[in-house]
């Protein structure tokens, strides 16, 4: 008997986004435009002081970093955002174990492998938030930067790793291809890991506040 309630306010809850998502459709559908472009990693070669060519570059990159599709992932609260105007996210799901969703409610309830676009609904075989230590949303720059940076706060990353991630990440890469009326993340993942790849060989220097 728990089971079957359980099921069914799963589905009702996951009605619930199908209908929140159908009501975005055309909101989101005017804010959806061609994707800003990045420039690449060798337009900064020029900038002969080190430093300013590293924070020149993170700034680039922080085009994507501060865009929707990544801060959405990244709330400063346990309750994500969605949409390009970054609303709280319906149903309003917690951040949960691991990031994916609580007891009740886990991403994979509504989300599944691939975007579902008749509903609105994005997905990734590996949906779910960022870790509570990498909340960006509210934060400037140069504070998101020493997040990236810092091991203790990034899962343990290397700058290799990071560079890894930022630039073959299968869930990351998902902001280039969000599906129906949310606009991709700026450029490319090639180019957006391009320019991590020589922040980080040019010294990761971070902007300043």
């Amino acid at each position: 008997m728990k089971t079957t309630l359980l099921t069914i306010a799963i589905a009702m809850a996951c009605g619930a986004a199908v209908l929140a998502g159908s009501r975005f459709i055309e909101a989101e559908g005017a804010q959806a435009e061609a994707t800003v472009a990045l420039k690449p990693a060798s337009e900064f070669q020029d900038i002969q002081d080190k430093r300013t060519r590293s924070i020149a570059l993170f700034q680039e990159a922080g085009k994507v970093i501060q865009s929707p599709r990544c801060l959405n992932c990244h709330p400063v609260t346990d309750r994500p955002t969605q949409g390009d105007d970054m609303h709280l996210h319906e149903p309003p799901v917690q951040r949960g174990a691991g990031g994916m969703g609580g007891p009740a409610m886990r991403c994979f309830s509504c989300h599944g492998a691939a975007n579902f676009d008749p509903a609105k609904v994005p997905g990734n075989p590996r949906w779910m938030l960022a870790p509570a230590s990498m909340a960006w949303v509210g934060k400037s720059l140069g504070q998101i930067c020493a997040q990236i940076k810092d091991p203790a706060r990034n899962g343990g990353k290397s700058m290799d790793q990071l560079v890894e991630h930022m630039a073959r990440d299968e869930l990351v890469g998902w902001g280039w291809h969000p599906g129906a009326g949310r606009t991709p993340a700026p450029g490319t993942q090639e180019e957006f890991g391009a320019l991590i790849k020589a922040w980080t060989e040019s010294g990761a220097y971070c902007p300043k506040g």
